[in-house]
């Protein structure tokens, strides 16, 4: 029964526990200035210093997140203490709730999960400034077992697939991870 119960959980446990839903795949986009004159824009070294520090900064917080989710999913903790350092609302709130999901299921994450990130665009000029992410996700040594007797939880078996993730920096310098998606219909 607990199986059944757990199995239109599963594939959300996947999605949520590592990126949660929200974004949509991330664009080659140009990001431009339109302003009136040229003291307006940024010298054309400086803004190529901006974009590789946002880039930099953007894949720090995304490995950190990872790492955080690794560690509160070995325990399904919703509040471990990591996952505000890289994560803002809305994906904050859905990590949690996947988390709190699993943990009254009496379910926990083990094993690995490998990521291949990649800077896909940086916008410097929105509000605020945000640097979009892909990934290829390798979930399949990342397993939703039962705590009570390490069982696999039927349906809940990882992939190998395109995430995205939305990457802002917030007014007091921090960049964080808001949102986030895992597009497991495309395989890498």
């Amino acid at each position: 029964m607990r199986g059944m119960q757990l199995r239109g959980v599963t594939a959300y446990l996947v999605a949520g526990a590592v990126l949660g839903a929200g974004a949509g795949c991330g664009t080659d986009r140009e990001v431009t200035t339109e302003a009136g004159g040229t003291a307006d824009r940024p010298a054309p070294a400086r803004r190529d210093v901006d974009e590789r520090d946002a880039r930099k900064a953007a894949l720090a917080a995304y490995s950190g997140y990872l790492a955080a989710t690794r560690e509160a999913s070995g325990d399904s903790d919703p509040h471990h203490p990591e996952l505000a350092t890289y994560l803002a609302d809305p994906l904050l709130t859905r990590v949690r709730l996947t988390l709190r999901t699993a943990r009254e299921h009496g379910a926990v994450r083990v094993g690995t999960l490998r990521s291949d990130p990649a800077v896909s665009a940086v916008d410097l000029a929105n509000v605020p400034p945000i640097v979009e992410i892909q990934d290829c996700l390798d979930a399949t040594g990342w397993q939703l077992v039962y705590t009570r007797d390490k069982r696999v939880v039927p349906g809940s078996q990882g992939t190998r697939h395109l995430a995205t993730a939305t990457v802002a920096r917030y007014p007091d310098g921090r960049w964080l991870i808001n949102a986030g998606a895992s597009h497991e219909e495309q395989p890498c």
